[in-house]
């Protein structure tokens, strides 16, 4: 047998001395979620099972080569990378014996060596075809051996229940599988981001999808506006720099209609990625003309968040409307004491411009000239027909009046808040409620020292007079650039797949997400003991209260909201009154839309 004791970096073997496992047609297994979930549930048994035997033994000696294949299979099943080193360590016997038996399991051709660098210094291991084979053989044996033995019937139903194979597959989503082919693409995925928790958490998680795609991923993360200008100047460039893009999804018409994006439907087989199980205002929001050119990667909408423990023992009831929000403000505010009423987006500039847009829609007030349907508008044909602003309306007035009003239940430097700094006083205690995005919520649901960790409820918005409640949807798309490389796109829309999919959204909520584009993800039960805004937000879609309307996709939709950012920034400082502010946001918008 070859020495193994000099190989390089101690996670890299020389290439000549690494032995590829035996293929053949029996060997190309992917294992079913069924058996994908008896493969998991049997390692873990023999973990502690084994765990239990040595514990009760003092003479019991450990099975190096048992041990590595269990750590193998695991790790492989949940997609989590495997070196050498944690290897050897897994075997429970000494350096040098595991070395050999790990020797001798890849001459069998039971692991393979894979490199996880271009100089091909660096490996990680992985159970060969063979291995995963055999493993699948014994998960069924010992299932039919452990039922036998305690006195199960192995019939479906009795199986489903004593292995838990019902729950698992209807509701538990598994861990991501690793590719069963790796990307090629050369240099590795590079993905354009926004600076939020969610994509964050995916930076974090970087190197396990790295193990599942297999290629590096350079990740680039912008503010919003650096975002969309990178986006729009990538456009520009002969070759695209990125192989996807995050889009927020009010920028989808200008990045249609200026030739930024690619349509999806000729780069995939759209039937793969389960449109049925993502929310549906979500999944309409990624269309354009009836195309799709993105998949939601986020369905985070603006929530009311209100401190239930603070409303009971002030006697207030959750707010539905505008005028008990106000009420409840009033009542909770606090300001000689540091406490106030309510945060919200109120920042100059895309924050207030937003905020303006959503708060319109809260009084039944779309911004254009949107025809009205079942649930409020139809945002689904933008490209139809030439859209006229409507801005300077008796229910936007409605809506500015009541920007101005919160102003005196607010915090003193409301005017430069904007994103992360309306949760941040939440989360400390010093706000009673908040306007924010589902994304923001980890600041105080993961954080142990909150005042609103676990006593947070979570509203659509409460609406006007005239208006709904609405859940404005907000949140990316990821997109793939209409100028990628050809010889790229084909495994940048399989990267997409993947970044989408139900297994790789539960990934991001157990590291500390708190989007969940898909039905299935936030039915997840385990997902569910987490927090409870899953649950709302599915409720809400279920109502028909989730919509994107309220921000249309308009081409011109950028420069609008800007131009109400400004608008009504000055009306909030109080150099414009109301009536000034609309009529002169409404001149600036309608010229926006000419000179377009």
């Amino acid at each position: 047998m070859t020495d193994r004791s000099s190989r390089v970096n101690n996670d890299a073997p020389p290439m000549a001395q690494v032995k590829p496992a035996p293929k053949g047609p029996d060997d190309q297994v992917t294992p079913s979620p069924r058996s994908r979930s008896e493969m998991l549930w049997m390692a873990g048994f023999f973990d502690t099972l084994i765990t239990e035997i040595s514990g009760s033994l003092d003479l019991f000696t450990p099975d190096p080569y048992f041990n590595m294949a269990t750590h193998l299979i695991r790790n492989h099943l949940e997609a989590k990378p495997v070196t050498q080193t944690s290897l050897l360590a897994a075997s429970g016997v000494p350096y040098a014996t595991a070395l050999r038996r790990l020797g001798e399991m890849v001459d069998h051709g039971l692991v393979e060596y894979r490199p996880r660098t271009k100089s091909g210094r660096s490996f990680s291991l992985h159970p060969s075809p063979r291995l995963l084979d055999a493993w699948m053989r014994l998960s069924g044996r010992m299932r039919r051996i452990t039922a036998q033995a305690f006195g199960v019937n192995d019939t479906a139903e009795a199986r489903d229940y004593y292995f838990g194979g019902s729950y698992l597959a209807a509701h538990s989503i598994q861990p991501p599988q690793v590719l069963p082919e790796p990307l090629t693409l050369q240099g590795g995925l590079r993905i354009l981001v926004h600076g939020d928790p969610t994509f964050m958490v995916m930076e974090t998680l970087k190197r396990q999808f790295e193990q599942i795609i297999g290629t590096k991923i350079h990740q680039r993360a912008f503010s919003i506006d650096r975002l969309r200008e990178e986006g729009l100047r990538n456009a520009e460039r002969r070759t695209s720099q990125y192989d996807i893009i995050a889009v927020d999804l009010p920028w989808l018409g200008e990045f249609v209609t200026r030739g930024v994006l690619a349509p999806l439907d000729e780069l995939m087989d759209i039937d793969t990625l389960d449109p049925a199980d993502f929310h549906t205002a979500g999944w309409q929001a990624t269309h354009w003309n009836g195309r799709p050119y993105g998949v939601p990667s986020q369905t985070t909408p603006e929530l009311l968040f209100y401190r239930r423990d603070l409303f009971a023992e002030a006697g207030l009831e959750p707010p539905r409307t505008t005028d008990q929000i106000l009420e409840a403000a009033a009542a909770l505010h606090k300001p000689a004491r540091g406490h106030y009423g309510i945060a919200w987006n109120a920042a100059r500039g895309t924050a207030l411009g937003h905020t303006f847009m959503m708060t319109c829609a809260d009084f039944g007030q779309p911004v254009f000239d949107l025809d009205p349907i079942a649930g409020g508008y139809d945002a689904t044909r933008l490209a139809d027909r030439p859209l006229r602003p409507t801005i300077d309306t008796p229910r936007a007035l409605e809506a500015a009046e009541y920007l101005m009003a919160l102003m005196e239940f607010s915090p003193p430097d409301i005017l430069s808040m904007s994103w992360y700094e309306r949760v941040r006083p939440y989360a400390a205690g010093r706000v009673a409620m908040a306007y924010g995005y589902t994304l923001l919520a980890p600041y105080f649901e993961l954080d142990q020292t909150s005042p609103a960790r676990e006593t947070t409820g979570y509203l659509p918005h409460p609406s006007g007079p005239q208006g709904r409640p609405v859940a404005t949807v907000g949140g990316y798309m990821l997109a793939i650039p209409s100028n990628l490389a050809p010889e790229r796109r084909k495994d940048a829309a399989e990267a997409l797949r993947v970044f989408t999919s139900p297994e790789a959204q539960k990934l991001y909520v157990q590291n500390g997400s708190r989007t969940a584009p898909r039905y299935s993800v936030g039915a997840d039960p385990e997902l569910r003991r987490l927090s409870t805004i899953f649950e709302a937000v599915d409720e809400m879609s279920w109502r028909d209260e989730l919509q994107f309307w309220p921000r249309p996709p308009v081409p011109q939709v950028a420069e609008i909201i800007q131009i109400c950012g400004e608008e009504f920034h000055d009306m909030l400082r109080g150099l414009t009154p109301p009536r000034e502010a609309l009529r002169r946001a409404q001149a600036r918008a309608e010229a926006a839309m000419r000179s377009d």
